[in-house]
């Protein structure tokens, strides 16, 4: 069983490959410590390739985490194997002879007086002292600081703008400027001019990628599913939320454990041209593979969708320059795709709600 501490292995991993030029941010660190949590990293073997899949963007970043994680390997496996010495054995069997010679001494000339021998005298000198252990800077142990690429209280602040207001409440608001209208129109004032009041009537589905890749961002995905029922402006009535994993198919998932399955096309059905739709996925970005049967199937599942609604906007967790080279990069240019940051998520909501909005992706 395996005695080693992956949040320290983590630990050692980041700082040295910042010093290495890694571009590693305190998102990246805190993101890996998730991915240990969740149980990618039960060993060292395991725990290099979930790193490898989070910080290393090319195959040159990968051949240069190798030998640094080989260092870092070879320094856990020397910590385990330290054990106190063992005397030799040589001399051990020698001050045993000598220890039986004085028995056998002792056996014949049982009337010889033993004196106890006289100790010398206590000398002053210097003792042997060793050079604590003083860490490098690159193995500096003080945690980062907590960071995130979105924050919970942004979510709730963006999400109050997901509005569709419809005038079919009480008529109890008063509306001022049709009041002096009348009374200009008429020259004189009689009463007031109400309004109804109005609510926010929009509906919104929640598509969210789980499980594979995405497991690091569940974090994020759950705090956006509870703003956006909870704490948005959204009625919970109206916020629908399913699951998928890689690619949205036949069958959806009602739960987050994907053990709920739904037919995608009841899922649509229940959209209208007034359905806002919100899709969290990281395309393929996250391991930056490129698949034609992701693109394909990602393609025939937006064809789909966009018969009953174009308020559609694509939300992806990994960065816009790592969306270069994989499947994100194609999905990017079918639909509005934005980067999980506080200005992602605003610009996805201006999508999902109606606002004219200019979008298109640039790999350069």
């Amino acid at each position: 069983m395996s005695t080693f501490d992956p949040e320290e292995a983590v630990l050692r991993a980041f700082l040295r490959l910042r010093s290495s030029g890694f571009q590693l941010g305190v998102g990246e660190y805190m993101v890996a410590l998730k991915a240990v949590e969740g149980g990618f990293g039960e060993d060292l073997e395991a725990l290099a390739e979930t790193l490898k899949l989070l910080w290393c963007h090319s195959l040159g970043e990968q051949s240069h985490f190798d030998p640094i994680w080989q260092a870092i390997q070879a320094q856990v496996s020397a910590q385990k194997r330290r054990k106190p010495p063992f005397p030799n054995p040589k001399r051990l069997q020698a001050t045993t002879q000598e220890q039986t010679q004085e028995q056998r001494e002792t056996d014949v000339v049982p009337s010889r007086e033993v004196r106890p021998e006289r100790q010398p005298e206590p000398q002053l000198s210097a003792l042997p002292v060793q050079a604590p252990y003083i860490l490098t800077g690159d193995e500096e142990r003080s945690s980062p600081q907590a960071y995130y690429p979105i924050s919970r209280r942004s979510m709730v602040y963006n999400w109050r703008y997901l509005r569709r207001p419809i005038a079919d409440g009480p008529c109890d608001v008063l509306d001022l400027a049709a009041t002096i209208r009348r009374v200009t129109r008429q020259g004189f004032y009689l009463a007031p001019v109400y309004g109804r009041r109005e609510r926010n009537n929009a509906h919104l589905l929640l598509l969210l990628d789980q499980n594979g890749s995405m497991t690091p961002f569940h974090h994020f995905t759950r705090d956006l599913v509870e703003t956006a029922q909870q704490e948005g402006s959204l009625k919970p009535e109206n916020v629908r939320v399913v699951y998928f994993q890689n690619v949205p198919a036949v069958s959806v998932f009602q739960d987050p454990y994907l053990t709920e399955p739904t037919p995608l096309s009841a899922v649509l059905s229940g959209c209208d041209s007034g359905t806002s739709v919100l899709i969290v996925s990281d395309a393929g970005a996250a391991r930056g593979y490129r698949t034609r049967e992701r693109v394909r199937g990602t393609a025939r599942f937006l064809y789909q969708l966009k018969r009953y609604t174009d308020l559609i906007a694509w939300l992806n967790p990994m960065s816009a320059k790592r969306w270069v080279g994989s499947s994100a990069e194609i999905i990017a240019n079918a639909v509005p795709m934005f980067q999980m940051d506080n200005g992602g998520l605003s610009n996805a909501i201006d999508v999902v709600r109606g606002q004219s909005f200019k979008h298109f992706y640039s790999s350069s």
